[in-house]
């Protein structure tokens, strides 16, 4: 039987691919890769780029098609069997990159093609820097006992992630809580509720299902009049993965959490890094451990009088309108929504009408083509791997296609949660090929329930424009080499940039006129519901700050300070970070860590702080879009010519000097979230 996998197909080939073909396949072109470099290594004389990188490029992008669906379907469209497939592929395909890193012989050749008097262009020459770059940071330079123990590092880090991130899955799928009827969500808006009743149906139940998924499980915390209900589902969500809550030491990634640790710190010291966080910082736009650490101490000491006064406020409004003394943990999301619609006369559900998703998608779409000139069109004769996934192409103004795209945009069982842009395919430009690039769009929004119109909350839009954001640094590249084309080669702490840049286009009103109108009516936004939502734009911004602040510092710390005689201060350093910026409580079982997949399962390792420090650039990067009008076609162009199309060939810091005239200032940032400068 023909693998699916191995078919040169223009896209992956979803109702076909079985988990039985993914092992086979990974197997044969790992066995093919390492036998083309041996004979390309042999052969050989004088390197060049078109005799050694370019068959290089082409080998890596035949592996990458393959994996990438394998990859993708393991996060939205879990099973068992899969996931086997998947966990044992990580592992061989850990070893294939550590084996290439290290070799010392592959090495040499891609160092003579880059000293070889070739004329070659900025991004090849970009290309073969970040190379090199990386074949240190392999230990290719490292005697052959520590070339191996690293080989051993990364393997087992690899799998070690795989099955943090599984935990997580898992424990978050463990549990749900059964209600007989609608009058124990009292509190809860209709669509969350007809949710709960269609979540039940689907699994066989009569009554009301409540799970931890987002669109069920943040309604309840924001909405519920019921204090117990709160706590419980608080309770699961925050200990999910972890020796404490409803399934205590079942899934519990504590083990998980101290060997990545240890790993990580070891595999940097043999690189002669003195921690993982200076690993980390060798391939981001900050320049050291001291700059990263100043800056996020520098934005908490200027937001904490500003998140403790805003705590302050919710604990005397709690106190005086509701008689609610003592704010828990799992009172703040639910007074925060009562104080916001008291003080601003606004809520979310105020909002969501004008929110439809049939409206938001083109509108979206439309703003998209206003700045950058591209359109978009729907595909209907692409197979897809889900009934609710959609596919799209982007055009360029003379019809020809620039990118394409799958859209998954609803939670669904088996699915992770979150929201995230992946690459399907990269833009490849050669003799023999030419690939435009591909994306996978997913979000976790509500699913539709009957025929109600499916309506967003206002942080979704900003959700999905944020993802978009990404999935255009990935799409409307103009580089033809995919180590440097769209979101690859750019550095972490820069790559939030675009995604973050197109949040603020949810809150002009030139581009809401584009698509918030109200399901019923088609009504625009009336004027004074706007100003309402800009008055209560920043509402508790000071308490946000101080959560991501949070989160990035115990991150980095975790990282920076590691010590092997103490390994088991994880929990110690997340209590100083919290007593340094953390304004409301935390329960002593809270397990935030053990879920805290971005760090542990992800890229955001020692990196978590790229959120804030991209914000920087994107705050800054719109206020030229301020100052020039939001829909500038001059600057559009601009911000697609500097940023969007140069992806990673290129320093993050000349690109954004290219755009903006000049380094970024935090200025932008303090303002736009209403932080006194």
């Amino acid at each position: 039987m023909s693998n699916p996998l191995l078919q040169d197909s223009p896209l992956p080939q979803f109702s076909v691919i079985q988990p039985e073909h993914v092992e086979p396949a990974i197997d044969s072109l790992l066995a093919l890769n390492r036998e083309k470099i041996e004979i390309l290594l042999e052969s050989l004389e004088k390197p060049d780029w078109q005799t050694l990188v370019e068959p290089l490029a082409l080998l890596d992008n035949k592996l990458s098609r393959a994996w990438s669906p394998v990859s993708h379907l393991n996060g939205v469209l879990n099973s068992e069997e899969l996931r086997e497939a998947h966990s044992a592929c990580l592992a061989k395909l850990s070893q294939f990159n550590t084996e290439m890193g290290q070799n010392s012989r592959l090495f040499e050749a891609y160092k003579a093609v880059a000293q070889g008097g070739e004329a070659l262009n900025a991004e090849q020459r970009k290309v073969l820097e970040n190379i090199l770059r990386d074949f240190r940071l392999s230990g290719v330079d490292l005697p052959q006992d520590k070339q191996q123990r690293f080989k051993e590092i990364q393997q087992a880090l690899s799998a070690l992630s795989s099955d943090f991130s599984n935990k997580v899955l898992d424990a978050g799928n463990a549990w749900s809580k059964e209600l007989a009827s609608s009058a124990e969500l009292e509190g809860l808006p209709q669509a969350a509720i007809d949710l709960a009743r269609q979540t039940a149906r689907q699994r066989g139940l009569e009554g009301y299902l409540l799970t931890l998924d987002f669109p069920s499980y943040q309604p309840v915390m924001t909405y519920a009049v019921d204090p117990a209900l709160r706590e419980e589902m608080y309770r699961a969500f925050a200990t999910r993965a972890s020796d404490e809550g409803p399934h205590a030491g079942q899934f519990d990634n504590s083990q998980n959490m101290r060997e990545i640790l240890a790993l990580r710190h070891e595999a940097a010291q043999l690189l002669d890094f003195r921690n993982y966080a200076e690993r980390s910082i060798a391939t981001k736009m900050a320049r050291s451990t001291d700059e990263v650490m100043g800056f996020l101490n520098d934005l908490a000491k200027r937001s904490k009088a500003q998140a403790e006064a805003e705590f302050a406020d919710l604990k005397d409004y709690a106190a005086e309108h509701h008689s609610h003394a003592e704010l828990q943990p799992w009172d703040i999301a639910y007074f925060s929504e009562k104080l916001r619609q008291h003080r601003h006369n606004i809520g979310e559900e105020e909002v969501k009408p004008y929110f439809p998703i049939n409206r938001v998608i083109p509108g979206m779409f439309e703003v998209v083509g206003r700045l950058f000139a591209v359109s978009f069109h729907l595909v209907t004769d692409v197979e897809t791997y889900h009934p609710d996934v959609s596919f799209y192409e982007i055009r360029n103004p003379d019809g020809s296609v620039r990118g394409q795209f799958y859209f998954d945009l609803y939670a669904r069982q088996n699915k992770r949660g979150g929201a995230w842009m992946a690459d399907c395919q990269s833009r490849m430009k050669t003799d023999t090929l030419e690939q435009a690039p591909v994306a996978y769009m997913t979000c976790n929004f509500t699913p539709p329930v009957g025929d109600a119109p499916v309506l967003l909350t206002h942080r979704e839009v900003e959700t999905l424009f944020h993802e978009f954001g990404h999935g255009l640094h990935h799409m409307l590249t103009r580089v033809d080499y995919p180590d440097i084309a769209g979101i690859s080669g750019v550095a972490w702490d820069a790559v939030e940039l675009p995604s973050q840049f197109m949040e603020n286009y949810c809150w002009e009103r030139e581009a809401l006129n584009l698509f918030a109108a109200h399901h019923e009516t088609g009504e625009p936004i009336p004027d004074d519901l706007y100003e309402r939502m800009l008055a209560a734009r920043n509402f508790q911004s000071g308490m946000m700050m101080a959560r991501q602040l949070e989160f990035a510092i115990f991150d980095f710390r975790m990282h920076l300070e590691y010590d092997p005689a103490d390994a088991d201060r994880i929990y110690d350093i997340l209590e100083e970070v919290r007593s340094q910026v953390a304004v409301n409580p935390a329960p002593s079982w809270n397990r935030f860590p053990h879920a805290f997949s971005h760090v542990f399962g992800g890229g955001y390792a020692a990196g978590y702080y790229s959120y804030k420090w991209a914000e920087v650039l994107s705050a800054d990067a719109f206020s030229k879009f301020e100052e020039d009008g939001v829909f500038n076609q001059t600057t559009g162009r601009a911000f697609l010519e500097s940023i969007l199309e140069r992806g990673g060939s290129d320093d993050a810091m000349n690109l954004f000097v290219a755009f903006r005239g000049r380094e970024p200032k935090v200025d932008a940032l303090l303002r736009h979230t209403g932080i006194a400068a």
